[in-house]
Order: structure tokens, then C-alpha cells, then sequence
């Protein structure tokens, strides 16, 4: 197995990151070089997807024979749900999505969630963290290992080098950096491996310093 380094390209193999109970592989797809993400329980071989973004065949693929039990969908932003019908219509996955953001969503949301929900599959659980700003229902979802640091999966509400556009809105930017800094960085520790929507990841430790030049900066 090649070390876990998170850099994919659209055609290019996905990477799997080995923990102690979660396997998780990325892989890049679509137009906008969008990241989805596939976690398996090591303990139950039960398996979600977090954005079906693009390239059906790519991430049924990657899902394999087990299927899947659940989509997971960061966020409205029609980029993160091209392939959402018919990856579900393949697998009869359940859709889950943030409840301010289902309806922008065209395939229905079966599980509507909020701040501090919990999606559990095998043994493992997923925190659901609403980040408002990006859009208005936007989650990301945290893996608190048990045995190492935790894993954040951001949407587009968290990249190496700042937060998700906010389209030159200053409500919003704010909105998305206070929640950024007070849900994730304020209670998370340096450690946190971040995977983004999009492009490379990143610690919350390597972003950290930055903090006071994005709000300077506004964007």
C-alpha cells in the first residue's frame, strides 16, 4: 500500500488513508477536480460515501461489491451531487444531507441533519458540524479517532489557505470564518487531518497561524 499523501488527480488512482478502525479513500472526479471520500468500518466492512460529485463509474468503482449504506452530500453546490441519483439508484444508499441545504438538492434527502447530529455506520460515528457561510446548510463531519488525531471531512467550507468562497459577501465570510474558528479550530487540536472538497489536504495546525490574515484580508 502507498503512504497516504492525499494529492489525486481526476483519472488518476484514489489513495487510501489506513486507521485503526476507518479506511478512508479518496478519490478526484469531475470538471472541478472535486474529492469524494469513501469510509469503510475496518470492524463491519460497512461503508459510506461523502459526495457522490461526478463520474458515477468511478465512484461505483471504488465502492466496489459491499456498496454502500449511505451518501453523505457536504453541501447543495451542484458540483458535489452530479452523480448522487445515480450512484444511489445503483446501491439504494439512504442520501443524507444538512437540513438548510436539502432542498437545493435534487435528489431527496432521506436523512436531513443538523449541528451535533450523529451518523453511525459499523461501529464508528460521524459528528456533523454546520458551518454556515459557503451555504447556508453546509456540514462537515469528524471522525474523532479514538486511537490518534481526528479526521475532518470540510466540504468546501475549509481548504489549505483559507475558507470556502463566500462570492465577495461580508455576512456570509464572517458567518463562515467565526463558525470555522469557533467549531473547529477552538475545540480542535493541531493534529486534525482536513480533507477538503477540493484539491490537497491539511492539518488544522498548518492553517492555524493564518487565522488573522484571512479575516484581514476578507475572503
Amino acid at each position: 500500500m502507498t503512504e497516504y499523501h492525499g494529492n489525486v488527480h481526476v483519472g488518476g488512482p484514489a489513495q487510501t488513508h489506513e486507521l485503526a478502525k476507518l479506511m478512508i479513500t479518496k478519490v478526484a472526479v469531475g470538471p472541478m477536480n472535486n474529492n469524494a471520500y469513501l469510509l469503510r468500518s475496518r470492524i463491519t466492512d460497512e461503508q459510506v460515501l461523502i459526495d457522490a460529485a461526478n463520474e458515477a463509474d468511478t465512484l461505483l468503482k471504488v465502492i466496489g461489491e459491499s456498496g454502500i449504506s449511505r451518501v453523505i452530500t457536504t453541501h447543495q453546490h451542484g458540483d458535489h451531487w452530479q452523480a448522487l441519483a445515480e450512484v444511489v439508484a445503483r446501491t439504494s444508499a439512504v442520501t443524507v444531507a444538512g437540513r438548510d441545504d436539502a432542498e437545493g438538492i435534487p435528489v431527496p434527502t432521506d436523512e436531513p441533519v443538523g449541528d451535533g447530529d450523529r451518523i453511525h455506520f459499523g461501529e464508528l460515528t460521524l459528528e456533523v458540524i454546520q458551518l454556515v457561510g459557503h451555504t447556508p446548510g453546509s456540514i462537515a463531519l469528524l471522525y474523532d479517532d479514538p486511537t490518534g488525531p481526528p479526521h475532518l471531512f470540510t466540504g468546501d467550507s475549509l481548504f489549505p489557505g483559507g475558507v470556502g468562497n463566500t462570492r465577495g459577501n461580508k455576512e456570509n465570510f464572517e458567518s463562515l470564518l467565526d463558525d470555522v474558528e469557533t467549531k473547529l479550530f477552538n475545540r480542535l487540536p493541531d493534529e486534525t487531518w482536513v480533507y477538503p472538497g477540493h484539491g490537497a489536504d491539511t492539518t488544522l495546525g498548518a492553517e492555524r497561524p493564518a487565522l488573522p490574515e484571512w479575516r484581514a484580508r476578507g475572503w
